[in-house]
């Protein structure tokens, strides 16, 4: 498969505008018109799926970014969290916002963009850690030695982290648990 030069022709720019938060952004949709011609040139096709998951009382969107050419298939993850309300918004806005989010992400992952300039990593609510980080936890879960039950239990704690303490430790427990 020809991902590292997908990667490396794909051009996403951050055409879009948050005129309320003043910041540029790509959407998820503006990666997928992108690189669609290159997947043409190369004979790869994207797939795009999501799935719902619960971890404790919380619901996650797990999206899945699979790139397949002949039997080979790579895939990768982004997550995100259901907001229990969001005003302004009926349950279905919210479980499609948490869509479109955990789909960027892992289109992110896949082609391998750079969103450290994005808005989620400029936004400083008191929290030192921010949503894209606990998202990395939690896709760094997928291939630790631990079993369902405890990736859930240790999902259900990233989503509580704000600072760069409890991140740090959280990352080093991560990595000292990955597969081999």
């Amino acid at each position: 498969m020809d991902l590292v030069k997908i990667q490396a022709e794909l051009k996403a720019p951050k055409n879009q505008t948050n005129n309320f938060g003043k910041y540029k952004y790509r959407s998820a949709e503006d990666i997928i018109e992108a690189v669609k011609p290159i997947l043409n040139k190369y004979g790869t096709a994207l797939t795009i799926s999501d799935e719902v998951v619960q971890l404790g009382e919380r619901f996650y969107i797990k999206a899945t970014a699979s790139l397949l050419h002949l039997d080979e298939r790579i895939s990768v993850y982004g997550w995100a969290r259901e907001e229990e309300v969001k005003k302004g918004m009926d349950a279905a806005q919210i479980t499609g916002s948490a869509s479109s989010y955990a789909r960027k992400y892992a289109l992110n992952g896949l082609f391998a963009i750079d969103d450290t300039k994005d808005s989620d990593a400029t936004n400083n609510h008191q929290d030192e850690v921010g949503e894209q980080k606990r998202m990395e936890l939690i896709l760094l879960l997928e291939n630790t030695s631990w079993d369902e039950t405890m990736k859930q239990k240790v999902a259900i704690k990233i989503s509580a982290i704000t600072t760069s303490e409890q991140y740090q430790k959280a990352l080093r427990s991560i990595n000292q648990n990955q597969n081999k």
